[in-house]
């Protein structure tokens, strides 16, 4: 059975006779056909951002893209006289911090398409003709529709809003933090949830400690079992929400809770949100009277958790609480110890999180943020 493609994750249009019928420097009314409306609408829909490479006046053209309705659906776009379609591609690739083979690009011009095929191989081009139809390609398909993907271009433009603040505070970043407002909610998952769980263990690897994919039929059977908890982490802040940026799954024993799995999203590293989830947890943990012992497996891109656990204390260590704990099944696993540790809590955000004693006590607030 062939390989699924990789999922597009954004689609780069060009204007003239692409998005639109008509060129704009040659007349003064263009039109948007409701086959490319409605194109525009169900990629965002489903969590694909849009971006514009097109050779025109920049001002006239996104006027253009203002007044028919569509402007909003777009980031990052490259409009202008200069540059070659392969560079505004790259570009925008860029500064979107997406993979080229993730990128999409649709334009009338067979040489345009050429240049950027030319140039990015793996880059996805398509005739203008095709337009109609990318929603019924795979490769703008995703398996699954999450709240955060119907909502990932206002999430991306909360972001750049976010990250230009950051780039014009003066002061430690520990400072600017503290401006934001954060707050970091912890939930026990529903079957609502279940999804942007599974699709966090798919889409994070750097921040993943395991790289094991739990199933949604997998995790919608743990929900259901009292010695398993499913956790998901959602961040927000003065700018607008990151959305599920971290998941955990713990299983209780009666000397231990095994850390089955970690996973929180590459977005909120500057935030520290990955290193808060870990202290919150060994602060229950502690409450608790238990032990942590997590699960953990060394990939070519994980790096960085390794880094957090080590960081928040968990060593390669025996201990008599792991006793209980059954031998994993999965190949490569190590287990890391820490010891019921009492953390501080943070001072750049706020913390929401469930009672991990009690499924029916009211949640906890821990550590307060400054604003």
């Amino acid at each position: 059975m062939a390989d699924e493609p990789t999922l597009v994750k954004c689609l780069i249009w060009d204007l003239d006779n692409t998005l639109w019928e008509g060129t704009l420097v040659e007349q003064d009314k263009v039109t948007l056909t409701d086959a490319v409306r409605k194109v525009i609408v169900g990629l965002d829909e489903r969590g694909i951002l849009q971006s514009v490479s097109s050779r025109n006046d920049f001002d006239n053209a996104w006027s253009r893209l203002e007044e028919l309705g569509v402007a909003e659906y777009f980031v990052v776009p490259r409009i202008g006289w200069t540059p070659a379609k392969s560079v505004m591609v790259k570009e925008i690739a860029d500064e979107l911090s997406f993979a080229l083979e993730t990128i999409a690009f649709i334009d009338d011009m067979p040489a345009e398409r050429a240049d950027v095929s030319y140039h990015h191989p793996v880059v996805r081009c398509y005739e203008a003709e095709r337009a109609a139809e990318l929603l019924e390609l795979p490769e703008f398909t995703p398996a699954v529709l999450t709240v955060d993907g119907r909502r990932r271009r206002q999430m991306y433009k909360a972001a750049a809003r976010r990250e230009t603040a950051r780039s014009e505070f003066t002061g430690p970043d520990e400072h600017f933090l503290r401006t934001l407002g954060i707050v970091l909610r912890i939930v026990r998952a529903t079957e609502e949830e279940i999804t942007r769980v599974e699709e966090l263990t798919l889409r994070t690897s750097q921040m993943n400690a395991t790289g094991v994919h739990y199933s949604d039929e997998t995790l919608r059977a743990l929900l259901a079992d009292e010695t398993h908890e499913v956790l998901v982490a959602t961040l927000d802040d003065k700018f607008g929400a990151y959305g599920a940026v971290g998941v955990l799954l713990i299983e209780k024993f009666e000397h231990a809770w095994n850390v089955k799995l970690l996973a929180t999203s590459c977005r909120v590293v500057f935030s520290g949100a990955g290193t808060v989830l870990l202290r919150w947890l060994a602060d229950a943990a502690t409450n608790a009277g238990v032990h942590l012992v997590a699960d953990f497996r060394r990939t070519d891109r994980n790096r960085m958790a390794e880094v957090a656990y080590r960081f928040a204390g968990f060593r390669s260590e025996d201990c008599a609480c792991a006793a209980g704990i059954p031998p994993t099944s999965e190949p490569g696993i190590e287990r890391l110890h820490l010891a019921p540790t009492r953390q501080e809590p943070p001072g750049t955000m706020t913390v929401h999180a469930p009672d991990l004693g009690s499924p029916e006590a009211a949640d906890l607030v821990w550590g307060v943020a400054e604003s």
